[in-house]
């Protein structure tokens, strides 16, 4: 229900190299399950946007892709998006792994951030898995929530005072269509190696929903007929698995049974074509 009370609300961008936590963040911290995640890197593909409520805030964060050195086609789609959300955040929130050592992307990083007027907020995360963190610097750990409110505070005091932008019991404005292509590559992400998760794109087609029932087609677009042998393997055993898996995840998160039919099909060179680029990640 729309809340008419005023309160801190704003727009606020996280921003850092693959895998350097914003997505478990975001998962934790509204003990949701937003983003998708995996241990490989550039998971996240489009910037997802999540809200925060509290008694006298709402947040509205872009998880944003990953910033890396390639700058070319997919990926400059990619870096595009998040140069955009930067555009539109009142704060920046700069991810920083501790975990790994400085590398080009946080050169990368840095460049950018010179070049944008909202406050930065850097935040030192994964603590839990180095034995000294820098004891002057914003520590998070998604294990336990360490520092979680710190960095909500700080937030708040970049925001002005307004009307919220959206109802109390909203988590996201993402689509079912969005919330579907999603869950399914996470699936894609963490079964598969090397570069068959890069080259695989979905599009939801046909859709069915009742209060208790939801039919959904998904096409699963590779970039050549052996990544195609690859998801669909021996007797579909890996098509299988991936529909599985997404299917039980589906039924948790939008609280209905799910009939899930997945079909490939092959696209060369996708990942080139600028029309569909900007189709799927703008």
């Amino acid at each position: 229900m729309q809340n008419l009370t005023k309160k801190k609300v704003g727009y606020v961008a996280l921003i850092g190299r693959p895998n350097s936590g914003k997505s478990t963040f975001i998962n934790t911290l509204l003990d949701e399950k937003v983003s998708i995640i995996s241990a490989r890197p550039q998971t996240t593909q489009k910037v997802i946007k999540w809200i925060y409520n509290d008694e006298n805030s709402q947040i509205i964060f872009f998880d944003t892709p990953g910033i890396n050195e390639n700058k070319e086609g997919f990926y400059e789609i990619l870096r595009e998006n998040v140069l955009s959300s930067l555009k539109n955040a009142e704060v920046i929130v700069r991810f920083i792994d501790s975990s790994r050592q400085y590398w080009a992307e946080e050169q990368e990083i840095e460049e950018i951030l010179q070049n944008v007027s909202a406050p930065i907020i850097e935040v030192y995360s994964k603590v839990d898995l180095v034995k000294s963190p820098k004891t002057d610097k914003l520590n998070i750990s998604s294990q336990d929530k360490t520092w979680y409110s710190e960095l909500i505070t700080q937030i708040k005091n970049f925001l002005k005072e307004d009307f919220p932008y959206y109802d109390d019991d909203y988590y996201t404005d993402q689509d079912i269509y969005t919330r579907i292509t999603e869950i399914i590559r996470e699936k894609i992400f963490t079964d598969f190696k090397e570069e068959v998760p890069y080259s695989v794109y979905l599009e939801v087609g046909e859709i069915e929903e009742t209060p208790n029932l939801l039919k959904v087609q998904v096409y699963l677009y590779t970039e050549t007929d052996s990544q195609k042998k690859i998801i669909i393997w021996k007797g579909a055993e890996n098509l299988t698995k991936i529909g599985t898996e997404s299917r039980l995840e589906l039924q948790k998160i939008l609280g209905k049974k799910i009939f899930l039919s997945l079909r490939v099909k092959v696209m060369p060179k996708w990942k080139r074509n600028k029309k569909l680029l900007n189709k799927l990640y703008n």
